[in-house]
């Protein structure tokens, strides 16, 4: 079978993360137990996990032309992820701050640097040109112009378009007509719905006609077919150390699984197994599962 080709258009960041057993409330001075300097950026993140599910995938994005961009560069050479699109700026690198407690519970403060700076004209010309495109993904950490001309391109090549809603910003209708699915966990789709996914009833009025699947941490998720039917499927109990990029790796093997031709609930249900698998680890992109890991899920 031929390799499913996927494109990410979107961020790519490095990670700052500090590990504490307390996240410090305002004013106050805590001592932390480790600090360490990985790869994030939401983009980057779903592209990452994608290419370890042996997906081709194209990243669409700007990095700073400093160390930070520099090893983000190399890190997707390493994986194989197609970066002729990927541009370089003046502008400093991404960064995202990030606090883990003892839970694994994380609170992260974002800056875009470089991400801000992908030209709606490049994104258009990378899905018009990649062969064989599949699947298109992005988020809300570039600007929505940006995100909806790839899509928008992308419809007109007949291709799936996946949108990961965060971090949270009103979506335009327009935005919102090209886009075949939206995964948004449980405080993005109250932010967009207006209410919490709490009833089969809220559920089922999100986007009616279109599809959606709503992450649930721990309780895994549910799948909204443009029908109305709802699909549940739970996740593994596991001890959660972090939960940073969890939903970002539900988005990418969900992704990989579409574009491999699996059913939505097969790849739903991959895309939980693996996402439970990454909070038992440290981090985001240093957490995923290897190809080897992720072929004893499916």
């Amino acid at each position: 079978m031929s390799k499913a080709v996927i494109a990410v258009v979107g961020s790519a960041m490095i990670d700052l993360t500090a590990y504490a057993k307390v996240i410090p409330a305002l004013g106050q001075t805590l001592e932390g137990d480790l600090f360490t300097t990985g790869f994030g950026g939401k983009g980057a993140n779903q592209a990452v996990i994608a290419a370890h599910c042996g997906a081709h995938v194209h990243f669409v994005g700007k990095l700073g032309r400093d160390l930070f961009g520099d090893s983000i560069a190399e890190n997707f050479k390493k994986l194989g992820i197609g970066s002729q699109f990927l541009e370089r700026s003046d502008t400093p690198n991404g960064v995202a701050h990030i606090w883990v407690d003892a839970n694994g519970e994380n609170r992260i403060v974002i800056i875009p640097g470089a991400n801000h700076e992908i030209e709606v004209k490049k994104a258009v010309q990378a899905i018009e040109s990649i062969a064989d495109l599949a699947v298109v993904v992005a988020q809300c950490e570039i600007k929505q112009e940006v995100t909806l001309a790839a899509f928008s391109a992308a419809k007109a090549r007949g291709c799936i378009t996946i949108l990961n809603p965060a971090p949270y910003q009103p979506l335009s209708k327009e935005f919102l007509e090209v886009t075949d699915w939206i995964i948004p966990n449980e405080t993005e789709f109250k932010e967009l719905h207006g209410q919490a996914p709490a009833s089969d009833e809220v559920l089922k009025s999100f986007r009616p006609g279109k599809n959606s699947i709503v992450t649930l941490g721990s309780e895994g998720a549910v799948l909204i077919a443009s029908n109305g039917n709802l699909t549940r499927v739970s996740a593994p109990k596991v001890n959660a150390v972090d939960t940073t990029g969890a939903g970002d790796a539900f988005v990418g093997v969900f992704a990989f699984g579409l574009a491999s031709g699996k059913s939505p609930e097969d790849a739903m249900k991959l895309g939980i197994k693996v996402a439970s698998m990454s909070v038992t680890r440290k981090g985001a992109q240093s957490s995923y599962p290897s190809q080897a890991e992720i072929e004893t899920l499916s």
